[in-house]
């Protein structure tokens, strides 16, 4: 995907912005459940793993990996937010 192409219709420049906005209204609303419950994400996704890991409960991600999971959350909804700011 190319980086300046994203900017130039966030910007306004291509005429897309009437399907951009819902977009980013998805991934704001999903980078904030990353942020505020990433356990659900799991939760949601656990039942994905079935047929191709062993014991999909086991698969859960340690404390670490949810403090992770909530700074890409963070970094998610920053960019969202200037994505959105940069609409207007």
């Amino acid at each position: 995907m190319d980086y300046y192409a994203v900017v130039r219709v966030a910007a306004g420049g291509d005429g897309g912005n009437f399907l951009l906005i819902p977009f980013l209204g998805l991934f704001l609303v999903m980078g904030l459940v990353q942020v505020i419950r990433p356990q659900l994400l799991w939760k949601m996704n656990r039942s994905l793993q079935r047929g191709w890991v062993k014991n999909p409960d086991a698969t859960e991600p340690t404390r670490k990996g949810y403090t992770m999971d909530r700074a890409i959350g963070v970094l998610v909804v920053a960019f969202v937010i200037w994505m959105l700011v940069r609409q207007f």
